[in-house]
């Protein structure tokens, strides 16, 4: 926990800042041309388990719309976890905006959407944002909280790809900002892995927009999650890892956001060194799950 409000040196181990800003713009452009050039038949096509193409938009309309304060979620439920009631929000939001239209949510995911990236385009990266859960860090700096955002959306543009028989795209710029951002994770994944001070984990995914992340047991880990230690990507990698996980773009991706679950993801992975290192790598999620 930070003790001041820009000050996040007590977040180094999360790496370097990345800058996703400039991104939204030319994301939600491929995302309208992608909704855009879509039949009818194609708004009904699952895209996510429970949710179609059709539900999927409305949920990136309703991302939008709460960036921009003009969505409340209302309170928690009595005992309700910060999980249950973003997943609770979200299906209401989604189920209130089942009989609208696809060119009239179209349009108004132009204007938000738009608005949004503006918004970004001006904000200051080293500004207190909203907590990034599953990377651990409660507040976050914006930079974080910014990326997140744009892999949510990149996210749910491939998700509508596939469900009309499109694959991934491709694109090695956005795709290097995903990966980066959600390889953010691996500090607070291997928070409970026992390891002696200065253990090093390299995780290198193959391929345009891939790259390579060295995580260092900053002092030993007991095993118990939020000990004393932990895990950092602030650390410069000195000499051999103690494991190296090599997995391409697909499946590192797919892993991040439990499209593919972690036991077939480390049955794809190449794994050098200990063994129980990768099957703690391989249990990375990047989204709220």
């Amino acid at each position: 926990m930070v003790t001041q409000p820009n000050d996040w040196s007590g977040l180094s181990w999360l790496g370097p800042p990345i800058d996703a800003r400039a991104l939204f713009r030319p994301e939600l452009e491929a995302l309208l041309g992608l909704l855009r050039g879509l039949g009818p038949a194609d708004w009904a096509r699952i895209a996510v388990p429970g949710w179609t193409v059709h539900d999927v938009t409305a949920h990136v309309l309703g991302d939008c719309a709460a960036r921009l304060g003009r969505r409340d979620p209302g309170p928690f439920a009595p005992g309700e976890t910060l999980e249950a009631f973003i997943h609770r929000a979200n299906q209401e939001w989604v189920e209130r905006h089942r009989d609208t239209e696809p060119a009239a949510l179209v349009d108004a995911l132009e204007r938000a959407g738009a608005e949004l990236a503006d918004r970004f385009a001006a904000a200051d990266l080293d500004a207190p944002s909203l907590g990034v859960s599953w990377a651990g860090a409660d507040p976050a700096p914006l930079w974080l909280d910014c990326a997140r955002e744009f892999t949510e959306y990149w996210t749910h543009r491939q998700q509508i790809r596939h469900a009309v028989g499109l694959d991934t795209d491709p694109e090695p710029r956005a795709l290097s900002v995903v990966l980066d951002t959600f390889m953010r994770a691996l500090p607070h994944t291997l928070r409970g892995t026992e390891a002696p001070g200065g253990t090093q984990v390299e995780v290198t995914v193959t391929g345009p927009g891939g790259g390579s992340w060295t995580v260092t047991a900053r002092a030993a880990v007991t095993g118990e999650a939020g000990v004393a230690g932990g895990w950092s990507l602030g650390e410069g990698p000195e000499g051999r890892p103690a494991c190296a996980v090599q997995l391409d773009a697909e499946t590192a991706w797919r892993l991040c956001t439990r499209g593919i679950e972690p036991a077939p993801a480390l049955a794809r992975a190449r794994v050098e060194g200990e063994r129980r290192l990768a099957e703690a790598v391989c249990r990375i999620v990047s989204v709220v799950y």
